[in-house]
């Protein structure tokens, strides 16, 4: 879910759609009551187990970064923990919607994010299907062929990977970092090769690192232009579909956007695509990013 120090209303969100000639869907909800500060377990219970490239390292590591955040059903986002939804089952879940932390997808989206800058797709199931994988292991494989970094996931039939419900990080020697489940916290566990297992897939070593001297950034919104300059009026050089990895070199005060008593006249440079971006677009808590300010 995007998170913004710029929020807008409903009405505010079509009318700068209209403006910079996007479209998307925005939402708002009033933040419950924080829930109590998490108990930390120690940062070495959760670590890389064996050895891994230094993408996958990173992953793993931005994954122990939660340990001790709580579980929330539908909690989490690329960013950090959020407040969740109330489980519709009931039992521990039943006021998750009081509860900022994460879920199991979340929690591995987060870590992909954070540690390599690979956007995973929302939903476990859909996580371990997900085209960019650079290997997968089948559930007869068990652990041996795994490494830190590595996705695991379980299903209600592990022949049927939309059945996924399940999926955590590998961390080596058998153990995995979890969202487990709702009234538990972030956690190292073993992993569990019962009659669910379903397998895991590779995500990292396939490049796709930000460009040097860039950072990477996701936008959110369908139909984004990116311009020729930062304005609304300049040519349209590209068009994003939906949520894009982008890498950005650095970004320029120009044209004001305003919509519904917002403004916000910042905009990044994607040297990938020789274009410009309303900062208004980049999924971040910051409408001023952390990268330089463009001499050009």
């Amino acid at each position: 879910m995007r998170s913004m120090n710029r929020t807008m209303t409903a009405a505010g969100g079509v009318l700068l759609a209209a403006m910079l000639g996007t479209t998307s869907t925005m939402t708002a909800t009033a933040a419950p009551a924080a829930p109590a500060a998490p108990h930390r377990t120690a940062a070495a219970d959760c670590r890389p187990l064996a050895e891994a490239s230094t993408q996958a390292r990173a992953v793993v590591d931005a994954a122990c970064s939660q340990l001790g955040v709580p579980y929330s059903w539908g909690g989490g986002s690329i960013h950090g923990p959020t407040y969740g939804k109330d489980y519709p089952g009931g039992g521990p879940g039943s006021h998750d919607s009081q509860v900022k932390g994460f879920d199991c997808s979340h929690l591995v989206q987060y870590a992909a994010w954070q540690g390599a800058g690979i956007l995973l797709p929302e939903g476990s199931w859909n996580q371990a299907q997900w085209q960019g994988a650079t290997a997968r292991f089948g559930r007869g494989q068990g652990t041996a062929p795994l490494q830190p970094g590595d996705l695991v996931f379980w299903a209600k039939n592990p022949g049927n990977l939309g059945t996924v419900h399940h999926i955590a990080v590998y961390l080596g020697g058998g153990k995995m970092v979890e969202a487990r489940e709702s009234g538990t916290r972030v956690m190292v566990s073993t992993v569990r090769l019962n009659a669910e297992y379903a397998g895991a897939i590779r995500i990292t070593g396939g490049g796709g690192q930000p460009a040097p001297g860039t950072k990477r950034y996701v936008t959110w919104g369908t139909g984004v232009n990116l311009r020729a300059q930062p304005s609304t009026r300049a040519e349209v050089k590209a068009r994003l579909n939906g949520p894009t990895p982008v890498d950005v070199q650095c970004q320029k005060h120009a044209e004001p956007v305003e919509a519904e008593g917002h403004r916000n006249d910042a905009w990044s440079y994607l040297p990938a695509y020789g274009a410009w971006i309303s900062n208004i677009f980049i999924d971040d808590p910051k409408a001023w990013l952390d990268v330089p300010t463009c001499d050009f």
